[in-house]
């Protein structure tokens, strides 16, 4: 299973805010996202003046969807491929 779930760290201890469908001592993978450098990964590739300009792009959400659903393939089945490739 593989999940992403928001957990709060205090006083040492790594705090879940949801559940997990878990065996009790089943040992598990944790893997650390700060939200807060989120935004870090587009860092350089744009200017802020650029970015300013893109919020009156008028580009919808359908006309993205549209433009990414004629991209052949999916990324599930390059991922597969990748895996077997190992």
């Amino acid at each position: 299973m593989d999940k992403s779930l928001q957990a709060v760290y205090t006083d040492g201890v790594l705090q879940l805010l949801e559940s997990l469908p878990l065996e009790e001592s089943q040992q598990v993978t944790v893997t650390i996202s700060d939200p807060s450098n989120a935004g870090q990964d587009l860092a350089g590739y744009f200017t802020p003046e650029e970015w300013a300009e893109a919020v009156h792009d008028g580009i919808s959400l359908d006309e993205v969807r549209r433009a990414l659903s004629t991209i052949p393939g999916s990324l599930s089945e390059a991922l597969i491929a990748l895996r077997q490739e190992r």
